[in-house]
């Protein structure tokens, strides 16, 4: 039993404090909940609690979906990426000029997150099968626009029969649920290991 409970300990120490209780089933059900919750998408700055920290629920962007989804799990992405941040702040996108970690926003811009996951080794492969999408995997685009785009891999499915899941998602119209998996150039692939914590500390 010692053994078990240092192996726990272990794990849990090497995803920086993955806190999981009801997992992906959890979660998804947390992101289908903000729909008509969520009806706004505004990506306007906003200074905001830390820890735990929100904007108001009526109102947010692609990356809100997940934070918000995410925390029913007892899992703060905001905590989270700022701490990588804070300690690797060279590895991540400096696209916003900043000098360093900004925990009013770095977990709501898209290409923050995909380094976070990419360093937390949740990457899993890209491909176009329906069936390698998991209920509570996180997707992320790169739209035509070349703007960052992100989702969470539903637990239903298309109305054609095809299998492929639905996303939930914030586009424009607030948090929706919809067939758009391979509507765009899909540039990450992630599973957050809810259960099991078997990645690998970033360096």
């Amino acid at each position: 039993m010692r053994f078990k409970s240092l192996l726990a300990v272990l794990a849990f120490g090497a995803v920086g404090a993955v806190h999981a209780q009801g997992g992906a089933p959890e979660v998804v059900a947390a992101a289908r909940n903000q729909i008509g919750v969520t009806v706004h998408y505004d990506p306007s700055y906003a200074r905001i609690a830390y820890p735990m920290g929100d904007v108001p629920a009526d109102r947010g962007v692609c990356a809100d979906v997940l934070v918000r989804a995410f925390r029913a799990d007892g899992i703060d992405l905001q905590k989270l990426v700022h701490a990588d941040m804070a300690a690797h702040f060279r590895a991540y996108p400096h696209d916003w000029g900043l000098r360093g970690p900004d925990a009013n926003i770095d977990h709501r811009r898209v290409p923050n997150l995909e380094t976070y996951f990419r360093r937390r080794g949740m990457a899993v492969q890209i491909t176009a099968n329906a069936q390698d999408y998991h209920a509570g995997d996180i997707v992320s685009w790169r739209l035509p626009n070349g703007l960052a785009h992100i989702g969470l891999v539903s637990d239903r499915v298309a109305a054609d029969g095809s299998g492929r899941p639905l996303m939930i998602h914030n586009i424009g119209a607030g948090t929706q649920e919809e067939d758009v998996l391979l509507a765009w150039q899909i540039v990450g692939h992630f599973r957050w290991p809810f259960a099991v914590a078997t990645i690998r500390t970033p360096r």
